[in-house]
């Protein structure tokens, strides 16, 4: 631990995780609390939280764990509410939350178009809505996006909601950035590519009813690199984003995906 994010009060959402293992913002809250932040780790399944911060906690770190569907109002400004109270400040906010739809224009219907933006967009804009005012009072602040090479790229099967949702993330966090950018606030996406965590494996096997271990063996053999990434590779690069060495960065979209968007 070096205290890169040392007593910076950091609101993870999406912080448990859909199964056994590392899911992106479970391992980002983890990695946040190991580089000194005070974590508030949010999860609309209030056992996940708390796993997450039982590790946290486990390791001498601090953490609380809220309960929150972060696409209502109220529940967000909750979230914000215990952050205040238990932190005094919001210095990171890091949103995480996300779901994938398989389909294209024809297959999705109307009611997982206005899903997929309701989880993937409305609870960003809520949540940077929610959090600026205090990041505003305080002069600083570091908000990272979590994104997917989807927002720019073809992936190789359709997903037309999932990707409208990630492009409408990437222009969400390149507004703030610029509409906030005077007033010390710093705002970036992370694109992640093919990544290998608890979500993807439950819906290769219960959304999807494929074949496990040909499905990741397929998805590994995707990428430049033969792997797929992790959620550590996510952490780290959002570290970098929320830390004082990216003082300098904001507004930018930062890939991590083993070279995939590079063929």
């Amino acid at each position: 631990m070096t205290d890169r994010v040392k007593d910076k009060a950091t609101i993870v959402t999406g912080a448990g995780s859909i199964g056994p293992g590392w899911g992106n913002g479970k391992a980002a809250a983890v990695v946040y609390a190991r580089e000194g932040a005070l974590v508030a780790a949010v999860d609309r399944t209030l056992s996940a939280a708390e796993e997450t911060r039982d590790i946290i906690t486990g390791e001498g770190g601090q953490c609380i764990a809220v309960e929150a569907d972060v696409t209502v109002e109220d529940q967000v400004q909750h979230v914000v509410d215990r952050c205040l109270s238990e932190f005094g400040r919001v210095d990171i906010l890091h949103n995480n939350v996300g779901i994938p739809v398989v389909g294209g224009t024809q297959e999705i219907s109307a009611d997982d178009w206005d899903q997929q933006f309701s989880v993937n967009v409305k609870s960003m804009y809520l949540t940077c809505r929610t959090c600026l005012p205090q990041m505003v009072e305080q002069g600083s602040g570091a908000i990272v996006n979590i994104s997917s090479i989807a927002s720019i790229r073809a992936i190789g099967y359709p997903c037309i909601s999932y990707a409208a949702t990630k492009g409408a993330v990437n222009q969400l966090t390149q507004q703030i950035a610029m509409e906030y950018a005077a007033a010390g606030i710093r705002a970036n996406c992370i694109l992640p590519g093919l990544m290998h965590t608890p979500q993807i494996e439950h819906y290769v096997t219960s959304g999807y009813g494929g074949d496990k271990e040909e499905m990741i063996r397929k998805r590994h053999d995707l990428v430049p690199m033969k792997r797929m990434g992790t959620a550590w590779d996510v952490a780290y690069a959002a570290l970098f984003l929320a830390s004082d060495e990216a003082q300098y960065v904001t507004g930018t979209q930062l890939v991590v995906d083993g070279g995939i968007t590079c063929k």
